[in-house]
């Protein structure tokens, strides 16, 4: 790799897919088979992004470690039959201009694209094939291997599988998560504010900058990235 790689990190739910009603609706499904009463919808995407032990932790504060894997393996359940009922992250449209951005991005020389999502594997490949966005993502992360959000591990993978210097490397996202996790690999990082996370809490977070459309973001990247170089 040579040292003009630049690298450019995704989070998937709330910035590239907008996939709140099926989260919430299997998160409600999970609640309901476990017995425990439904967090609000807003409490629900609040926390997305996290690892789902984490998520349930948050949802259900004091929950003991039973609890909190029946709660995680309720939810996964309940998107795997909504996923077959309804074709789940197909039915989870991709955000106005994120497939043009991507494509643009995608075309530029020495910039790679990865993506770091609390999703599973399995539900990272089930957006990548519904979406046809093959080969765009030099660098996938996914919660089954790493720690959760805010953790830096998956930010740590991407730059270690990709060659790419965390000064050369942005991280974007919707949440105060994907930043803080951003800040904690020593990466710049944007927020959006189409997701799920209020302007404000990224901000406070430590978003670089915060960007309301797709049309911004190579401006965006390309204004830290020179601000790296200086």
């Amino acid at each position: 790799m040579t040292a003009a790689l630049r690298l450019a990190v995704f989070d998937m739910d709330g910035t590239l897919i907008d996939s709140q009603l099926q989260i919430i609706a299997a998160m409600s499904r999970g609640f309901d088979v476990v017995g425990q009463p439904r967090p609000s919808d807003a409490a629900i995407l609040s926390i997305v992004g996290l690892s789902l032990p984490e998520t349930m932790r948050v949802l259900v504060p004091g929950a003991d470690s039973d609890l909190t894997a029946a709660l995680v393996n309720a939810y996964k359940d309940a998107f795997i039959a909504l996923r077959a009922q309804s074709g789940g992250e197909a039915q989870a449209p991709l955000y106005p201009g994120a497939r043009a951005a991507l494509d643009r991005l995608a075309a530029r020389d020495g910039l790679l694209l990865g993506v770091a999502t609390g999703k599973a594997k399995r539900g990272l490949d089930h957006a990548i094939a519904a979406h046809k966005l093959h080969g765009i993502f030099h660098t996938q992360q996914t919660a089954d291997g790493h720690p959760s959000k805010p953790h830096p591990s998956m930010l740590h993978a991407c730059m270690a599988e990709t060659g790419a210097a965390p000064q050369a490397a942005i991280m974007i996202g919707d949440t105060e998560f994907d930043i803080a996790m951003g800040r904690a690999a020593g990466m710049a990082t944007i927020a959006v504010s189409w997701g799920y996370h209020a302007v404000d809490r990224l901000r406070a977070a430590g978003a670089d900058l915060v960007i309301d459309h797709f049309d911004q973001l190579d401006a965006a990247l390309d204004a830290l990235w020179t601000e790296a170089a200086a």
